[in-house]
């Protein structure tokens, strides 16, 4: 699904012209203009996955930073934007195409490792209650309790629990809804399996962050699957081979003095990769 037909950003003489009529001088840094267009980066043409590729600097953090904001996107962290970012959006134009999702969110890395950095907090609780609970079954188990009145009744539903389950059995009935065993990595992937729904447009940067080759695997399949069948749209940034091998995925070059659009396996990144491992294909074969 198409949602987003396609985005413009100012050139470079249409920053000039804004820059000849600044009147404030105490500024060294007019962000996010001269980032884009010194790139030749006028407009993006968007398919149901389109991808910018690029090195730390290449700016595509920030065209996806700008689509979010010119689009609406919701997003969970703050975005730290400059003083000039609001007269460089009103210079920005866009397009739906078919129809406007309800749903359009942009998920940054920050996203990923608040919600890593919360399921550690939250085991990090369970392993103290865990504790306490082995306490509490012992002296369920062991003690004479008798019903007195029907203030009684949840101890007595305790102690019941406790004669007839072994200590791990009980811990763990007790704690089931709340523990979260998983590594890291299968936490962020768990966070955008739960964050991405049918029907919906979002804007992913740099998502292989925290993944194993494994899980990253996984969520290229995860979204080339939500893209063909629940009518979603993305746009990321990245430099992950395994991501920017998904099928059909439009992928500009943001490493290029100007943005070119590529196929995957011609990208600089890519290729060091595959010459890397051909030089080393003999011993694989061993």
């Amino acid at each position: 699904m198409v949602y987003l037909d396609y985005i413009t950003f100012p050139t470079a003489d249409e920053e000039f012209d804004f820059f000849l009529a600044q009147k404030r001088t105490c500024y060294d840094s007019f962000y996010p203009f001269q980032v884009l267009s010194k790139k030749g980066f006028r407009r993006i043409d968007f398919e149901p996955i389109t991808i910018l590729y690029g090195g730390n600097g290449s700016g595509k953090t920030t065209a996806l930073n700008v689509i979010a904001q010119k689009i609406g996107a919701q997003r969970e962290s703050v975005y730290n934007r400059s003083n000039f970012f609001e007269e460089y959006l009103e210079r920005c134009f866009f397009e739906w195409g078919s129809e406007m999702p309800d749903n359009r969110m942009i998920i940054t890395s920050d996203d990923v490792f608040d919600y890593m950095l919360n399921i550690r907090t939250l085991n990090s609780g369970i392993d103290q209650k865990r504790e306490d609970m082995f306490k509490e079954y012992l002296e369920a188990k062991y003690s004479h309790f008798q019903m007195k009145s029907i203030e009684d009744y949840e101890k007595l539903r305790k102690v019941n629990m406790a004669r007839s389950k072994t200590q791990s059995k009980y811990v763990r009935n007790q704690l089931i809804d709340n523990v979260r065993e998983q590594s890291n990595g299968e936490s962020a992937l768990m966070y955008f399996t739960e964050k991405i729904k049918e029907n919906a447009m979002y804007l992913l940067d740099e998502p292989e962050n925290s993944l194993s080759a494994e899980n990253q695997l996984k969520l290229q399949k995860f979204l080339e699957d939500s893209a063909r069948f629940f009518n979603c749209q993305f746009v990321i940034a990245t430099h992950s081979p395994f991501l920017l091998s998904m099928k059909g995925a439009k992928i500009y070059d943001m490493d290029e003095e100007v943005v070119d659009v590529k196929k995957w396996t011609e990208l600089e990144n890519v290729r060091i990769y595959y010459d890397f491992f051909k030089s080393h294909e003999a011993e694989f074969e061993e």
